[in-house]
């Protein structure tokens, strides 16, 4: 990098030089020349060596050659030293004009190529090369489109969807289930069932019980999927409630059932986030007196995480919404507001959250 700026600035350097020699005459210049001339004429009787000649002074001499006839001006070297440096300049001109293999293709195709595996982590490179040529008309081989693929992450040698991908892909038919712990005023332990559905990220069933058992799960399931035939599977982990005749009797109803791995809550997130919602939101602030008063509790506070509690992962929206509800459009402004409006609040669990509504 040095030595290419050293030859950079001897190029300009030679250059304004020049400049300043078209402003002289031509008999000073001969005068001048004959000065110099008779300078070197010293050095060359006394056989004085000049220096190694360094890479910037070989570019600038080169470059120089090639304005006048410098065979009867060379000195310092040989002309065929001189010939040399022409030829590897000339040599190394081309060698940077010119690369091996094919030119890359453009950069906005590689960003699709890209683009495509991420979002079809099924799709190899032939998939994605015939997409290309049938659909867009760009032909590419596949050998280059598995070039441009990213690579694979750790841990998923076969290229199989993840298993977010699997969730989000069936969430329309997919319920899930747990059981979480709550403690009365009299320090009473009670087991609370719930069973969300993914798609809509509707409670579809809560319950309570002091002896959770095998034969009550499942008839609290069978209440939940005797009328639904939208859904498809279920989900819950491996606690030992969830037996093998349960699971086959929900197999029975027409459900695959899918159990979670051991210790990986997040394989059923969305199931372990409602109960921490509902512990957050309700439980934490109330102290249940009795089973029947936290089935009331639950109750009510379903009706409201149904019917009114905002949802992130919905738009946001609502599992249910109320008939005659308020739903913004990106056509309406920002702020819209009626001068005059009434909104009406709606206590829920005694003033715990509200309700708002016009």
């Amino acid at each position: 990098m040095v030595s290419l700026l050293r030859i950079a600035g001897l190029l300009i350097e030679d250059a304004f030089r020049w400049l300043l020699l078209l402003f002289r005459s031509a008999e000073s210049l001969r005068i001048e020349n004959l000065f110099l001339r008779r300078q070197l004429a010293l050095y060359i009787e006394r056989g004085i060596q000049p220096y190694r000649v360094d890479a910037a002074t070989r570019v600038s001499l080169a470059v120089l050659a090639r304005l006048f006839d410098w065979r009867g001006a060379l000195v310092a070297v040989q002309p065929a030293t001189m010939i040399r440096w022409h030829r590897a300049g000339w040599r190394l001109l081309w060698r940077m004009k010119s690369r091996a293999g094919r030119p890359p293709i453009p950069k906005e195709l590689r960003e699709l190529i890209r683009m495509m595996a991420r979002e079809n982590v099924l799709w190899g490179e032939e998939r994605i090369a015939n997409e290309l040529r049938l659909k867009l008309g760009i032909r590419i081989s596949p050998r280059t489109v598995r070039k441009y693929m990213p690579k694979r992450p750790p841990g998923r040698p076969r290229g199989d969807p993840r298993w977010s991908t699997f969730l989000r892909n069936q969430a329309t038919a997919i319920l899930a289930c747990d059981f979480f712990v709550a403690v009365t005023a009299t320090f009473r332990m009670l087991y609370v069932f719930v069973v969300i559905e993914h798609g809509t990220r509707r409670l579809a069933h809560v319950n309570v019980t002091t002896h959770p058992s095998a034969a009550w799960t499942l008839q609290q399931l069978r209440e939940v999927i005797a009328d639904a035939d939208a859904h498809r599977y279920l989900i819950h982990d491996r606690d030992s409630i969830f037996a093998c005749h349960l699971d086959d009797s929900i197999r029975a109803l027409g459900l695959a059932v899918l159990r979670s791995p051991f210790a990986s809550p997040k394989a059923n997130a969305i199931c372990e986030r409602v109960i921490g919602t509902i512990r957050r939101e309700c439980l934490d602030w109330m102290i249940p007196m009795s089973e029947a008063h936290l089935r009331a509790i639950l109750r009510e506070w379903v009706d409201h995480y149904n019917g009114g509690r905002p949802h992130s992962a919905l738009g946001p929206g609502v599992p249910g919404p109320p008939a005659g509800s308020a739903r913004t459009s990106k056509a309406e402004p920002r702020c819209r507001w009626t001068s005059g409006a009434l909104v009406r609040a709606k206590s829920v669990l005694s003033g715990l959250h509200h309700e708002y509504s016009v």
